[in-house]
């Protein structure tokens, strides 16, 4: 995994107050679940956010954020945001708190059913 621990070192201490949060290696990073929903992830030298879709455009406006693209496709309401604007607790804690925001009204991501075995 390529992701900053120093970065996510940061973001661990801005979640640990939260009693339901996991980590999981994924998208080649490291992403942390609040309440078994995909909220907040570091790779490399950026963290992810999953934001509302309502406020993304805005969002996408302000300097060191950029969209998520996953393969060929934007995912809209998801932004990286670079380290280099990430200086200030602060700024670290407006966009945590604006994932964790969304969080409290994101669907949770469907889990795939694994396929049944030939011979069962």
């Amino acid at each position: 995994m390529a992701y900053n621990e120093k970065l996510a070192n940061r973001v661990r201490e801005s979640l640990m107050h939260l009693p339901n949060v996991q980590e999981k290696p994924m998208f080649s990073g490291l992403t942390f679940m609040v309440d078994e929903k995909m909220c907040v992830g570091i790779k490399e030298e950026e963290i992810m956010c999953r934001i509302n879709p309502e406020t993304y455009e805005a969002e996408l406006e302000k300097n060191g954020v950029r969209p998520m693209i996953h393969g060929k496709r934007t995912m809209k309401g998801f932004v990286f945001v670079s380290e280099e604007v990430l200086d200030k607790k602060e700024d670290l804690d407006y966009w945590v708190n604006l994932a964790l925001e969304y969080n409290k009204i994101a669907p949770k991501t469907k889990k795939s059913k694994k396929k049944k075995s030939a011979s069962s």
